[in-house]
């Protein structure tokens, strides 16, 4: 099987375990959820606090260096990102060991339970942003057509992960990781978006999107 064949794959398995999650988020507003649908939820949220909450936080925002926020993650990418650790699809050895334990209804369930924690706004800081080098983070978002996937505000969509006001660290390890390959993900679209920029380039977006401003500014500061 070849990577692209693999990677269609993929993409097709999880259409088949996330559609009800999908079609769900892609309706317009819906009526008070049902006794069962809510129980549903308290369970996960009883064991996102028990599973995921030391590393992740108990509101979605990490706290732990290497560890990313989940707050205000779409669902269908949480089901994508868990079904590849089940899968031994992506590579980390404490969430592989969690994902295993996991069934299909479990990968849905907190997934959908991570989408409803609120998107975070920026992190706290003593020090203002340097605003040359989030004016060039700004300028390396748009001539590497970051927006047009992520969205100008990079808060993302089902199948494209939010990305605004992740730990930077984080994003500039996943950045490295795609400009290496050694995170190939379930598209090439990353790989291919990074693969010629510059390490310090990585380095510069990653503090620009951690730091992004609720209202980003319009490029030349108009």
């Amino acid at each position: 099987m070849t990577r692209h064949t693999a990677m269609a794959a993929t993409v097709a398995m999880l259409w088949a375990l996330a559609l009800p999650a999908f079609a769900q988020a892609t309706k317009g507003a819906q009526p008070k959820a049902a006794p069962a649908a809510a129980s549903g939820a308290k369970v996960y949220a009883e064991r996102y606090a028990a599973l995921c909450a030391a590393c992740h936080g108990a509101d979605g925002r990490s706290e732990m260096q290497g560890v990313p926020s989940l707050a205000g993650q779409h669902s269908f990418y949480a089901i994508t990102q868990l079904f590849l650790f089940r899968e031994g699809r992506r590579a980390n050895e404490a969430m592989t060991a969690v994902a295993k334990t996991m069934k299909d209804e479990d990968l849905r369930g907190f997934s959908d339970f991570i989408a409803t924690l609120p998107a975070l706004a920026p992190a706290a800081v003593a020090t203002p942003p340097d605003a040359a080098r989030m004016a060039r983070g700004q300028a390396l978002a748009q001539e590497n057509r970051c927006v047009i996937c992520h969205g100008a505000d990079l808060s993302g969509g089902q199948q494209v992960p939010r990305i605004a006001h992740q730990r930077e660290e984080y994003l500039a390890l996943t950045l490295q990781e795609f400009r290496s390959g050694k995170r190939p993900g379930y598209t090439q679209a990353m790989g291919e978006a990074v693969g010629r920029m510059a390490p310090e380039d990585l380095d510069t977006l990653a503090y620009y999107v951690a730091r992004l401003p609720t209202a980003p500014p319009k490029p030349g500061g108009k």
